[in-house]
């Protein structure tokens, strides 16, 4: 269960919507010259109320530093400028099915993708790719501004879910429906995958890809993925997707985010994040100086054999301090990260 669906009904079963409200402003900041942070948004879920945030109770009293009250009728114009995202999502799920969860991953890139489309032109007009896309969260904030989208994941469960949660946002968020593809993205598969048409006989069909969307998304350059890294056989299995997809077409950033989760290692007789030297090891490291620093340490996990090869990838872990956080109902906690990462083909 994700630390996310705290306060959702307990013994709720099925599929869940759950309403993540999204300040217009960075959390921390206030619209007035004080620098003062107001109390406003709306902090509940579908069928229960955050327990962090007392705005919406029909008690409370806000004040300025003078005392004077603050009228719940600027509150609510103040309201009237965010944004909601509604997400269909599992509560629990078993391994297998963890796509149909929320995941504190995938709030920090949506707050990234909101970030620059707040104040920035970046992902404006851009054709993007989401992959291991889950709920779809991250497609759907840049659904907003990029010019086409493609959710990806694999399982029709999941990219139902998926589906329902782009018809559940088009409205509120102004999504064109029309530029936002779901669509499966089987990392064991080879890419490109096969050219396929719609069999109405068969509602599956409709998250196979089309030759002229295969083209485009070669020729998209953001990639973008949210807590795919927790099992080395996975984690093999997305960098060997990541670099086909990077290595044809246009040039791609890929931008990811990760949870580091502790367990006890008897291989190491200590505890360590599961995965996260594994994960290390596919890449080196870019320093702010731009220069590439490779070490030879994280590749002791197996996935590189240093005397033979280096990796095909480099990345810029980036500071979540200059990414603000515009949804409110998560807690990024000590333990998430940030990477931009990009394709080294001819590594020295």
């Amino acid at each position: 269960m994700s630390e996310v669906h705290l306060g959702c009904p307990p013994r709720f079963s099925g599929l869940y919507v759950s309403r993540f409200s999204v300040s217009s402003r960075p959390l921390g900041t206030s619209a007035g010259s004080d620098g003062r942070d107001e109390c406003g948004g709306v902090c509940e879920q579908v069928a229960s109320r955050s327990s962090s945030c007392d705005c919406g109770s029909p008690d409370a009293v806000t004040v300025d530093e003078d005392g004077d009250l603050i009228l719940d009728r600027r509150r609510r114009n103040r309201e009237r400028s965010d944004h909601v995202l509604a997400v269909q999502h599992g509560i629990t799920s078993s391994l297998r099915s963890v796509g149909l969860q929320v995941w504190k991953a995938a709030l920090l890139l949506t707050d990234f993708v909101l970030h620059k489309s707040f104040t920035s032109s970046e992902f404006n007009g851009v054709t993007a790719i989401e992959i291991g896309a889950g709920t779809g969260l991250v497609g759907l904030a840049l659904a907003r501004v990029a010019q086409k989208v493609f959710i990806t994941d694999r399982g029709s469960d999941i990219l139902d879910n998926c589906l329902a949660n782009v018809q559940l946002n088009s409205s509120i968020l102004k999504i064109d429906e029309a530029k936002t593809y779901v669509r499966e993205l089987n990392w064991k598969m080879s890419w490109p995958p096969p050219v396929a048409t719609c069999n109405p006989s068969d509602p599956s069909s409709r998250y196979l890809w089309s030759r002229s969307e295969i083209e485009a998304a070669e020729e998209g350059t953001a990639l973008f993925a949210a807590d795919v890294i927790y099992s080395d056989d996975l984690t093999d299995l997305f960098f060997g997707t990541a670099k086909k997809l990077m290595s044809r077409g246009a040039a791609k950033v890929l931008y990811l985010t990760l949870e580091k989760r502790y367990n006890f290692s008897l291989d190491e007789l200590d505890v360590v994040a599961n995965g996260y030297k594994h994960f290390r090891s596919f890449f080196t490291v870019q320093d702010v100086l731009g220069l590439s620093l490779y070490n030879p340490l994280f590749a002791e996990s197996g996935a590189l054999d240093v005397t033979t090869c280096r990796p095909d990838f480099v990345g810029e872990q980036m500071d979540l301090t200059e990414v603000p956080q515009y949804i409110r109902e998560y807690d990024r906690g000590k333990d998430l990260e940030m990477w931009k990462i990009m394709y080294n083909p001819n590594p020295e």
